[in-house]
């Protein structure tokens, strides 16, 4: 206890998302927490993103899951794609901060907990092996191995392959987006028994059009998966 003292006073414990002082490791300060939005309340039972109004329903969809058919059963997100929201994630994506997949994956083992199940495998989406080259690791992948632990399931980290090396489609349109990813993803020939059968749970940092989603969650059927959720750090939100 002494030695924890002495590293506490060397190291102190900060903000994740501003470095002010915190009480415990890998949290938010009381200013930081106020001001993330985290996702609450009445929500879209397929992308997880807040809907108005305070029905406890758990059919609700949003306009674009209306829209849009979507190749998983169901979905939650922990944050609006905003203010700090969207700073820990590019943090943790571009700024080698996996450090943040501690926090991230404490507050998404609480909006999983609706979607698992006995047998629920946690599969990330997959990177192409050249932006894994450059970005040295997969940030959907820290979070799942971090999550895993937290909830007891079990973690297959390469279940799918990217065999495409697409473009970065960051202010792509919708219809951009999923004509890019067509055929983009596969399960991994090698994997293919672990994924046959199971619940499948995916991972990824962030749902924009759900087009890199939508591609894994076919991946994962293909593979002989019995049903597809999908869980995400943060979401973009039309009023964030």
């Amino acid at each position: 206890m002494q030695m924890q003292s002495i590293i506490r006073a060397i190291y102190p414990t900060q903000c994740v998302a501003c470095d002010a002082p915190t009480e415990g490791d890998f949290g938010l300060c009381g200013g930081c927490w106020r001001d993330t939005q985290f996702i609450s309340g009445t929500i879209c039972c397929q992308c997880g993103t807040g809907l108005p109004g305070d029905s406890q329903a758990d059919d609700l969809r949003c306009d674009d899951c209306l829209r849009i058919a979507r190749p998983w059963d169901r979905g939650r997100s922990v944050l609006a794609y905003s203010g700090i929201g969207r700073k820990l994630v590019l943090s943790l994506k571009h700024g080698d901060r996996t450090d943040l997949a501690q926090p991230a994956a404490r507050w998404m083992a609480r909006a999983a907990t609706p979607l698992l199940r006995d047998d629920t495998l946690l599969i990330p989406v997959p990177l192409h092996w050249i932006r894994l080259l450059r970005r040295r690791y997969n940030q959907s992948a820290a979070l799942v191995n971090v999550l895993g632990k937290q909830i007891g399931r079990e973690v297959c980290a390469d279940a799918l392959l990217r065999n495409k090396n697409t473009k970065p489609l960051d202010g792509h349109s919708r219809d951009a987006r999923f004509a890019a990813l067509a055929d983009a993803i596969q399960a991994n020939p090698k994997r293919k028994n672990v994924i046959k059968g199971r619940s499948v749970l995916l991972i990824d940092d962030v749902m924009t059009s759900g087009a890199t989603l939508a591609a894994s969650a076919e991946a994962c059927y293909s593979a002989g998966a019995a049903s597809v959720n999908v869980l995400t750090l943060a979401r973009v939100v039309k009023d964030a």
